[in-house]
Order: C-alpha cells, then sequence, then structure tokens
C-alpha cells in the first residue's frame, strides 16, 4: 500500500499498488501531453525559423549577386564608353589596339554575363533546393505533428475499432479478477423510473456491507458530428440517475470537448454544482474507480462502528419496546387481579359476617346447650316425682321388686 496526500484537502490516503501504478501512469500520461505540446511547439517555432532564415539568406544571396552583376557591368560599360571615344581620336592602329581590346573586353562582359547567368541559375537551383528540402521539412512536421496528434487521440481513448463503453467495460474486467473481486460492474437495464445511466458498479465487503457505489455514464462523440455537445449537458441526468439507483457517487466518462484543457489535464471535481459528482477523460477510468474504493475503505471503519452504534441504539430502542409491552401487560394483569382480588376481599367479608352470625349463633346455642345441661345435671327423681303421685307410686313399686 502507498500513502497519497490530496493536493486540494492535504489528507493522506493508502492506495494499492494498481491504483498507485494508475496514479503514476496518469502524471506520465500528462508529463507526456506537456512535453508533446513543448515540442510541438518548437517544432513550429524552428520551422518557421527556419523558413525565414532560408529566405532571408536566398534573399541576400540574389540581392549581392545582382549588386556585383550591376557594379560590374557597370564598370564594363564605362570601360567601353572610354575605350569607344579613345577610339575616335586616334589612327588606324590606335582604333585596331583599341578594336582588339574593347573585343577582349566585350569577350570578358560576355563571359561576366555568362557566367553571371550561370551564376543565377545556380542560385536558383540552390534556392529550388533549399525550398523543396524546407518543403520536405515542413511535411515532415506536419506529418509529425498529425503522428502526435493521431497518438495523444489514441492514448486518450486506448481503444481501436471499439467504443468508449466496450473500451471502460474491456478495462474493468482486466483487473475484475484480481483487484475487484467483490465488486458488481454492469450496464443499467432498470429503465422502470424513466432514464437509466450505462453502467453501475457497487462493492460490498465480506459482512455485506456497501463499500461504495458509482453510477457511470459515458459520453463519445467524433470530430465529424455537427452538434457539438458539453460535458455539463449531462449531470443533470447522471445527478438524478445516480439519486434514482441509489448511488453514492456519478462519474461522467467523455470525450467531449477534446481541445478544453480543463478536462485534458485529470480528474475535474464537479461537485459545485452536483454532489459527488466527476468528469474523467478514459484514461482515468480505473484510477478514478481505485480513488473512490480506497476513500471508501478508509472509511469503512467509521462506518463500521456507527452500525454498531446504530446497532445499539436499535437495542435499547428495543428493550424500552419490550419494557413498555411488559408494563402494559402488568398493567393489565395487575388491574385484572386487583379486580378478582377485590371480589375475593368482598366474598371473604361477606364470608366473615356470615361466620360471625354463624359464630353468635353458635355461642347463643352454647349457652342455651349449657342451660340445658345445667337443667339435665340438676334433674333429679325426686324432682320428678314431686307432686306426682302416680309416679310415687310406680317408683316405690319398682323399689319393692327389687
Amino acid at each position: 500500500m502507498n500513502e497519497i496526500i490530496c493536493p486540494h484537502c492535504k489528507k493522506a490516503f493508502k492506495i494499492d499498488e494498481a491504483g498507485y501504478a494508475d496514479i503514476l501512469k496518469q502524471v506520465r500520461n500528462h508529463e507526456f501531453n506537456e512535453e508533446l505540446h513543448d515540442r510541438l511547439l518548437a517544432a513550429e517555432k524552428d520551422k518557421e525559423s527556419a523558413i525565414k532564415l532560408a529566405e532571408e539568406r536566398v534573399k541576400n544571396q540574389l540581392l549581392s549577386d545582382l549588386a556585383e552583376k550591376d557594379k560590374v557591368a557597370a564598370e564594363k560599360s564605362g570601360e567601353i564608353a572610354r575605350l569607344e571615344a579613345k577610339l575616335q581620336s586616334t589612327g588606324t592602329e590606335t582604333k585596331l589596339a583599341i578594336s582588339e581590346a574593347l573585343n577582349k573586353v566585350e569577350k570578358e562582359r560576355d563571359e561576366l554575363a555568362n557566367k553571371l547567368e550561370n551564376k543565377e541559375n545556380e542560385q536558383k537551383i540552390v534556392e529550388s533546393s533549399l525550398r523543396e528540402k524546407y518543403e520536405s521539412e515542413l511535411k515532415s512536421k506536419d506529418e509529425m505533428i498529425l503522428y502526435y496528434k493521431d497518438l495523444k487521440a489514441k492514448l486518450s481513448t486506448k481503444m481501436v475499432g471499439e467504443t468508449l463503453e466496450q473500451h471502460c467495460e474491456v478495462e474493468f474486467n482486466k483487473l475484475r479478477a484480481t483487484a475487484f473481486r467483490n465488486a458488481y460492474f454492469e450496464k443499467d437495464n432498470d429503465s422502470s423510473s424513466g432514464t437509466k445511466g450505462d453502467y453501475i458498479y457497487r462493492e460490498n465487503d465480506e459482512a455485506g456491507n456497501e463499500i461504495i457505489s458509482i453510477m457511470f455514464e459515458m459520453k463519445n462523440e467524433g470530430d465529424e458530428t455537427a452538434t457539438k455537445h458539453k460535458n455539463e449537458d449531462f449531470l443533470a441526468k447522471l445527478d438524478a440517475d445516480r439519486n434514482k439507483k441509489g448511488c453514492e457517487y456519478a462519474v461522467l466518462v467523455s470525450l467531449l470537448e477534446s481541445e478544453n484543457e480543463l478536462y485534458n489535464t485529470g480528474i475535474v471535481d464537479m461537485s459545485h454544482k452536483f454532489p459527488k459528482t466527476y468528469v474523467i477523460r478514459p484514461q482515468f477510468f480505473i484510477p478514478m474507480i481505485t480513488v473512490l474504493r480506497n476513500a471508501a475503505l478508509n472509511s469503512m471503519k467509521y462506518k463500521a462502528e456507527l452500525a454498531v452504534v446504530r446497532a445499539q441504539n436499535i437495542d435499547i430502542t428495543n428493550f424500552e419496546d419490550n419494557m413498555e409491552k411488559f408494563k402494559d401487560g402488568f398493567a393489565r394483569n395487575y388491574d385484572l387481579a386487583s379486580r378478582k382480588f377485590s371480589d375475593a376481599i368482598d366474598g371473604i367479608d361477606k364470608t366473615i359476617k356470615q361466620l360471625e352470625k354463624t359464630k353468635a349463633a353458635l355461642v347463643s346455642s352454647e349457652n342455651n346447650l349449657r342451660l340445658a345441661n345445667d337443667k339435665a345435671q340438676d334433674l333429679t327423681i325426686k324432682k320428678l316425682t314431686k307432686g306426682n303421685p302416680t309416679m310415687q307410686l310406680k317408683f316405690d313399686e319398682l323399689k319393692n321388686i327389687k
């Protein structure tokens, strides 16, 4: 793992080797683009300087040759005029000598004229050769510029005969088995909400907690397209698709506005217009996932703690709910028991009153029985026969029989 410090927020985060390599690749691509741009500018300047230098050299050479030619011609013309004047004033011999000299001078003049003409022809040949040479160099420079522009375009798209969506899917599948084993990356085919994005990326941890989710939109536009779109034209729809599909981030992978250096320099944060929204070129597709994923992994600890706190809050809520249910049930049962208890107390009170009546009756009966017993104990034969002569007689007879 490598630690990276964000140049904007100054926060450090860790990325794996693949992500680190991709970021280095971004930097190298950026440096390559800058170096390519500088070299193209230098080539243009060299081309213009060389053309100007060649033109100045040819022009100066021609001016110099013409001046030399005019100078020599003037000198020869002056000499011829002098000799002709002298010829007219001298005799035959002198005229003959002058004629010979004149012929010699004219011959030299003609030879000089031929040399000058040859020089001009040579100069034209040199000029033509230089022009052809610099035209060839210009053509070579133009071909090199076209080559580097084409190379830059290929480096920007990294695809031959592929669509942008296919390119991104191929790039992801290259690393799916190693770097994204628990990730879901498929086309968004659900248009039930009215619209849909291009691709959805989701990744969960071993416990099933979501680490990160991204809604992707891919936009490609050829140079021959009549109506040119801007990246911002698609951000509102992308944000709406992100919200409808419950994704955390929204990323527009775009080849639009190919000359706009803002989008050519790297990852562009559009969160000032739409939350958690970014615009990238295709070469930043994997690095973008890696950066967001690593940042999300760093925050998973806090998410796990938050989940524990939420679970604890749920447990406390459930405990309070259960306590309230118990209190309600207990109160209901207590109310029923209290009413039954009151009925039982009333029944006992009634029973006690009845028993007290029974007790009073029993006590009264006991008194009567005691009095009856006392009377029974006090009962004798003498008392029974007192005042009854018949009974006295009968008892006396029984005594005599004995």
